[in-house]
């Protein structure tokens, strides 16, 4: 068998899957070989990192934080803040969809253009006018979060409202 495509490091979730798109239009008809390539990005989305850290500017010092201890984070006027249950620092991320690629996409949801939750530390939702809702996170302030209307669906989903 030959090789199809290749990448190289560092990678990103949209390249590795052109890769895959690529190889199953090679594979095509052949339901063996997209048996195998099916297990292969099973094996590899089971390899993501279950403990990444999140990287912080705070006070003139940089802290690892635990994706777990991540509360929500913010964009304003191209700047990123991360608000943890004991910190909150800047992001060296230059965008939301960056910092989202880092973060485990089972627990980091998208509620709002200008802010990424992480859905373990919200604390309460709080029906809102014309059927929006806000959030209030498990930090320090209990910072209230909008949903966009784009993402109010997904949270019904997420909680069963």
């Amino acid at each position: 068998m030959k090789a199809v495509d290749y990448l190289l490091k560092t990678f990103d979730k949209k390249r590795v899957g052109q890769a895959i798109d690529k190889a199953r239009k090679k594979l095509q008809g052949s339901s063996a070989s997209t048996d195998k390539l099916d297990s292969l990005v099973k094996m590899l989305e089971a390899q993501r990192p279950q403990n990444s850290k999140v990287l912080l500017r705070c006070a003139g010092r940089l802290f690892l934080v635990d994706q777990k201890e991540v509360c929500f984070a913010s964009i304003e006027d191209g700047v990123i803040t991360v608000v943890a249950t004991t910190l909150e620092g800047q992001s060296n991320c230059r965008t939301l969809e960056e910092l989202l690629a880092g973060l485990d996409s089972e627990v980091f949801w998208r509620a709002h253009r200008s802010f990424v939750v992480n859905i373990n530390r919200i604390k309460e939702v709080v029906p809102w006018f014309k059927s929006s809702y806000q959030l209030r996170m498990d930090d320090r302030k209990q910072t209230e979060i909008p949903v966009s209307r784009a993402q109010t669906k997904r949270l019904r989903e997420l909680f069963g409202l």
